[in-house]
């Protein structure tokens, strides 16, 4: 780490023309070897591409392999239901013969075939061998799926066999076909089971075939995603191996790409008919080995050519523009000479020559300078505006009339004894000052802002003689939220001289804070004689500003200093109705008093 420093000031000591072949020498060797990774990943993917597709047939060979497999059981259980079971009265008659027939045929891939009726009672099997004590039929799951779906057949997962006892004491894996079938006895038809056990054997060895040697393996389960057959499917239920078979089983026929236990895999699935069975090819992507050496190094050989050959292109090249471009940068020298000293930035002293480049970026930085003056100049006019305007709201809020009234008010209370009220009110009104002031600061807590408020109803309201009634609802979660001064007074002097001040005592002022979306709202709301439409639209806008007196100038003044401070769609919202009365609405954010304190002291 300590070696950085020093190769950092070196670097800044070199010439624009080293810079400059470095920088493109850099550039090229980061497009060779993104062209070259692009070209591996394209191998790759080819690659990819060409084993799913390999995939695809071998899975497309194993369903047609299976396919035949359980049209054959279907077949068989189709024999036994229409050709035997249907056509017989079992009061009198028998379908071992029959029954025994069809397995000594198809034993290689079956374990027996048994029919019971619906109480569990064996009528024929085959072969015949001993019951195993203790077991009810109508508790398996085969039997159960029979009776609970009588149109469909039902295909099991593996299983050990345990209807019979074996002589040889040995244990069979089947996979079970179940099914309903009409039973005749004594002229009356009820419901029993067919069952055929495959044997299991079949279907592992189909997918032990296709499992031996290649990439990836195959394996199969039903559509709950329980395994019927795994390579490793031991490992899997000792816990050994996980596999993402129920994620599987939801997939539909296609090719997949997954990452599972960590590892980058392409899935193939392919649905069996009849039974919703999904055969399932993966490959997991380190599987895919390819020799690339050759490849690399020839990359390698290529690479190094041409990176020779741009080292070169780049020295002689930037020896060409070296030249206007040092004419450049001397000229920014002097350029900083001046403004750092007494002068005055001139950009009569910027070089513009050499190529079109170099002459485009002189132009360029002349054009920046006059910008730099003219937005220096427009900064400067819009704060002696912005301040401008800010002190004309200020003075504009406490009106010398209403100040004369409210004194002649405490001259008459005083003449007229009533020294507590004289006290309340020269109390309110110096509380109304003091928030006026609150010592040069233009932003305070909306709970300094309902003070006001409440200072200047109490002294209208005397003045008024109760003419009018006012309500006051805040909601305190807002109390310690920020606010610009005396934009609250304003409406409510608005409220009382243009809405309730001739109403004689039934004049309502209804002065609410709440929070909604996120923001902050302040309601004045009257219910006074209303403003006319018309004159409604032009309160915020230029018109009112130039009448130069009314409502219109209060409500436009408060208005432009909220979106001074506030950028974006903050400010007053002005919903009014003839005879029904007049809301205006203070629209701010929601900035706690202390972070904008906190973000003022940092600037």
């Amino acid at each position: 780490m300590r070696f950085i420093g020093p190769i950092k000031d070196e670097y800044k000591k070199r010439s624009l023309q080293w810079t400059i072949s470095l920088s493109f020498t850099a550039i090229a060797f980061i497009s060779i070897a993104s062209m070259a990774i692009a070209f591996y990943t394209h191998s790759i993917n080819t690659l990819r591409t060409n084993t799913i597709k390999q995939n695809e047939q071998i899975v497309d060979q194993v369903s047609w392999n299976l396919n035949s497999y359980l049209r054959n059981m279907m077949s068989i259980s189709d024999t036994m239901c229409y050709s035997v079971i249907k056509n017989r009265n079992l009061t009198n008659e028998r379908i071992n013969e029959e029954m025994n027939l069809l397995y000594e045929a198809n034993k290689d891939n079956l374990t027996s075939i048994v029919c019971a009726t619906g109480d569990g009672a064996i009528i024929a099997a085959s072969p015949v061998s001993s019951r195993k004590s203790g077991v009810d039929l109508k508790k398996q799951e085969w039997f159960q799926n029979a009776f609970d779906e009588i149109e469909n057949l039902h295909f099991s997962v593996p299983h050990v066999q345990n209807i019979f006892e074996d002589s040889n004491y040995r244990y069979y894996w089947v996979v079970s076909l179940s099914r309903s079938v009409e039973l005749t006895f004594l002229g009356n038809v009820r419901n029993g089971v067919l069952l055929v056990d495959m044997n299991y054997s079949g279907i592992e060895q189909m997918f032990e075939n296709v499992n031996d040697g290649g990439v990836g393996f195959v394996y199969l389960c039903d559509s709950d995603g329980k395994i019927i057959y795994h390579p490793m499917q031991k490992a899997i239920y000792a816990g050994l191996v996980n596999e993402n078979n129920l994620a599987h089983c939801h997939y539909a026929d296609g090719a997949y790409s997954e990452k599972f236990d960590g590892q980058e895999r392409d899935v193939v699935v392919k649905t069996v008919g009849y039974t919703g069975w999904k055969i399932i090819s993966v490959t997991p992507t380190s599987e895919l080995a390819l020799d690339m050496g050759q490849m690399r190094n020839y990359l390698l050989m290529v690479a190094i050519t041409v990176l020779i050959l741009i080292v070169v292109g780049n020295y002689i090249i930037s020896y060409v523009v070296t030249d206007p471009i040092r004419k450049l940068e001397d000229s920014i020298a002097y350029l900083e000479e001046g403004v750092t000293g007494q002068d005055v930035m001139n950009e009569d002293e910027i070089f513009i020559g050499g190529s079109h480049e170099i002459r485009h970026l002189g132009r360029t930085i002349k054009s920046m300078i006059r910008q730099m003056r003219k937005l220096t100049d427009e900064m400067v006019k819009e704060q002696k505006a912005k301040r401008k305007s800010e002190l004309d709201a200020l003075q504009s809020q406490i009106n010398p009339h209403f100040l004369y009234n409210t004194l002649d008010s405490v001259v008459w209370m005083i003449e007229g004894e009533r020294y507590k009220d004289a006290i309340s009110m020269v109390t309110a009104l110096a509380q109304l000052f003091r928030i006026s002031l609150s010592k040069g600061n233009n932003i305070i807590s909306i709970h300094d802002e309902i003070i006001h408020a409440k200072n200047y109803l109490n002294i209208q309201k005397v003045r008024y003689k109760n003419k009018f009634s006012a309500t006051i609802d805040i909601d305190p979660a807002i109390e310690n939220c920020a606010t610009i001064k005396l934009i609250v007074q304003p409406l409510l002097e608005n409220a009382i001289y243009y809405g309730v001040e001739h109403m004689d005592g039934e004049g309502e002022i209804t002065l609410r804070g709440y929070e909604k979306d996120g923001d902050v709202y302040i309601s004045v709301s009257d219910n006074g004689m209303g403003i006319p439409e018309e004159v409604r639209q032009t309160l915020l806008t230029d018109k009112a500003r130039s009448r130069g007196k009314g409502s219109g100038i209060g409500l436009w003044n408060v208005n432009q200093r909220i979106q001074i401070y506030f950028k974006g769609d903050y400010g007053l919202i002005i919903e009014s109705e003839l005879d029904e009365g007049t809301t205006v609405t203070i629209h701010l954010p929601k900035i706690p008093i202390e972070e904008y304190r906190k973000e003022e002291g940092k600037s």
